[in-house]
This record gives C-alpha cells, sequence and structure tokens, in this order.
C-alpha cells in the first residue's frame, strides 16, 4: 500500500505570488546592479550581482517546488517531475561557481594594480541602495510566509544574505567616496565572493545527494525502523530504502514482518495506517510504501 499524500511545501497560491513578485523585484534589481557595474567600473556591484542571482535562483528553485506540487504524477512520470529543480540547481550551481571565482581572479588583480582602476563612486552607491532596498521589500514580502512554508524560509534566508552583501557594496562606495581609496570596492568584491561558494558548494553537495539517492541529511534509518519496531503486530522490519526526489521530498520503502494472528483477524490495514502515521507525523515522510510479510517470509526471500 502506498501512500501518496502531498508533500509538505508552497501549496498556497498567495505564497506563489509573494515568491513571484520577489523573484521579479530581485531580477530587475540584478540587471541594474549589472548596467551599473559597467557605468561605474565597481567590481562590487558586479559581485552582489552574481549574490542576487542567487537569490534569484533560490526563488526560481520555491517556484518550481511549489508548481510541481500541483502536478500529478502520470504513467511516464511515476513520480512526477521533482528532480527537474535538482537539475536546475546543478545547473545554479556550476554558474555560481564560475561566477565567484572570475569575481575573487579579478579583485585580486584590481587589488595588485590599484593605478589601473577607475571607479565612480556615487552611481555605484546609488545602485547598491537601490539593491539594498529591493531586498529590504522582498524581505518584508516573504516575512509572513516563511513562517509557515520550510521552502519560502530558504528562499527568504537567501534574500538576507544579499542585503548584507549590499550593504558590504554601500560601505565601500562610502569609503571611496570619502576617502578616494578604490581598493575598497576590490575588497568588498572578495567578501561577497566569499559568501556565495559556500552557497554555492553546499548546493552542489545537496544535488550530489540526491543524485545518488542517498539518505537525506538528517534522517536516521536505524531511529525510523526501531520506532516502527514499537507499531503492535510488527515482528521485525527490513530491507530499509529511504531517498528523496528532491529537496523535502523524501521516499520510503521497507519489508515489515507481522505476526500471523494480525494477518489472520484482518489487522494489515491498522497496521499499514499506524507505520505510515508514523512516518509521516515523526519523520515528515510523506510518500512510504510498505511490503507486509508473515514471519519465515524472509528465509524465502533469500532464498530465491
Amino acid at each position: 500500500m502506498h501512500d501518496h499524500a502531498p508533500a509538505e511545501g508552497i501549496r498556497g497560491a498567495s505564497n506563489r505570488r509573494l515568491l513571484a513578485l520577489s523573484l521579479g523585484i530581485t531580477s530587475v534589481v540584478m540587471v541594474v546592479q549589472i548596467v551599473g557595474s559597467v557605468v561605474s567600473g565597481s567590481l562590487a556591484l558586479l559581485a552582489d550581482a552574481a549574490h542576487m542571482f542567487t537569490d534569484s535562483a533560490a526563488l526560481v528553485v520555491a517556484l518550481i517546488a511549489s508548481w510541481v506540487a500541483s502536478r500529478p504524477a502520470n504513467e511516464r512520470r511515476t513520480f512526477g517531475y521533482q528532480r527537474a529543480e535538482v537539475f536546475g540547481a546543478l545547473i545554479n550551481g556550476i554558474i555560481l561557481i564560475v561566477l565567484s571565482v572570475w569575481i575573487a581572479i579579478e579583485a585580486v588583480l584590481r587589488l595588485l594594480h590599484p593605478a589601473d582602476v577607475a571607479v565612480a563612486a556615487a552611481p555605484m552607491l546609488i545602485v547598491a541602495i537601490i539593491g539594498l532596498c529591493a531586498n529590504a521589500l522582498a524581505m518584508w514580502l516573504l516575512s509572513a510566509a516563511q513562517k509557515r512554508s520550510i521552502n519560502v524560509r530558504g528562499a527568504y534566508l537567501e534574500v538576507m544574505g544579499d542585503l548584507i552583501g549590499s550593504a558590504a557594496v554601500i560601505l565601500a562606495a562610502v569609503i571611496i567616496l570619502v576617502s578616494g581609496w578604490v581598493p575598497a570596492d576590490a575588497i568588498a568584491s572578495l567578501l561577497i565572493a566569499a559568501m556565495i561558494i559556500p552557497r554555492a558548494i553546499g548546493l552542489l553537495r545537496e544535488v550530489g545527494s540526491v543524485l545518488a539517492e542517498s539518505v537525506p541529511k538528517g534522517v536516521h534509518v536505524k531511529e525510523i525502523r526501531d520506532h516502527m519496531l514499537t507499531t503492535p503486530g510488527v515482528v521485525d522490519v527490513h530491507d530499509v530504502h529511504v531517498w528523496q526526489l528532491t529537496r523535502g521530498a523524501p521516499v520510503f520503502t521497507a519489508h515489515v514482518v507481522v505476526d500471523g494472528g494480525a494477518l489472520r483477524d484482518g489487522r494489515a490495514g491498522d497496521i499499514l495506517t499506524r507505520l505510515q502515521a508514523c512516518l509521516s507525523s515523526h519523520f515528515d515522510v510523506e510518500h512510504s510504501t510498505f511490503q507486509l510479510e508473515p514471519a519465515g517470509h524472509i528465509e524465502h526471500e533469500a532464498h530465491t
């Protein structure tokens, strides 16, 4: 028997609208920052635009998760389309690593040859303030929804990180305006790149874990098995498999040995209901599959 209850995540249209609004704001400001970087010559603005890209990617992933949650599975995609989110995250992670390395190299070159660098601090400051305000607005839009949805919470934290990046650019612009010390721009760029790289590496590690069908982080098979063994009628649990289709969508399968009396008395349905409720309420596993077996069946499996 299978439990096909929809995975927890963004389901409401209101949450999707908030995410779409935040994505629109972030994307527009990212373009403004790229243009501002070209006009002012500021590498920090370009780095902050790359940081904005991480936020846009997080919002896109959250929107995909919301959209996928509303799409039913079909005969060719029995699990639906949730893996599309994983492949999108893989592409984003690679792009972010490449951008961060390029920004870091360019920043070091500017520090080594400061005389060759010219930065127009005034337009740099104006664009950075626009970025700060946009991030503050996006955070405000997501502030209520992030308390109810772990998916929105992730996007909210990404925007918060970019708010810090915008503040670093503003500080660098003020230093250049007041003292004329241009290397402040390169230092701010290195700071932002240092903020992006760990997040990109973490994203790629998570993607690798999902594609390798590893047990999701924070899930302990022994703990689940021990909890299942407390269910009345359950004698043993073996052949346990746990993996995830994408972030927040774990899948669980197991063979469950039950006592003969439970099968004779017609209590198999009750045992399945209890097991599914156990995984759903205690371990946030919404998609679970169990094979109920009488005692001695495991020896038959080993033989065949």
